[in-house]
């Protein structure tokens, strides 16, 4: 009997686009899952020089749901490298006005940190209400 492992190659990957609607899912949970399928954790093979994982389209992301000490004290700064150019805004305002930057920083924070945690971020779309161009790809409905 054979006991090798074949790795596998990048033509036998097969991915598929995920929609998930983020109406009403608590904010963790729906990060942690879009990560796990970004990365591929719900596949058989493994290659971590190949993207195996799923493209994940996130719809009605503006309308998450966040946990009450998370809406009062959660907030996302950044600088614009000017003498007090400092900006700090809360989360509830963020999701407001830009609710693909708040996922896609959260879900950033669980790849890895290289060219292949940049090329699975690539493969996540976020829209803010119900609409979304992606009806050609065929997404395949996720419930959370």
């Amino acid at each position: 009997m054979n006991n090798t492992t074949r790795a596998i190659k990048e033509k036998e990957v097969v991915n598929k686009w995920v929609l998930i609607d983020a109406k009403g899912v608590r904010f963790g949970k729906l990060t942690v899952k879009i990560a796990k399928l970004l990365m591929g954790k719900d596949k058989v093979g493994q290659a971590d020089h190949l993207f195996i994982g799923d493209r994940v389209c996130v719809i009605n992301a503006s309308k998450v749901d966040l946990n009450k000490t998370t809406e009062s004290k959660k907030t996302y700064s950044w600088h614009s490298d000017y003498p007090g150019g400092l900006t700090t805004k809360p989360i509830t305002e963020l999701l407001a006005s830009r609710p693909d930057f708040v996922i896609r920083k959260a879900v950033w924070g669980m790849l890895p940190k290289n060219k292949m945690g940049r090329r699975m971020l690539k493969n996540l779309r976020v829209f803010a209400n119900d609409q979304h161009d992606l009806d050609a790809q065929k997404p395949e409905i996720v419930k959370i």
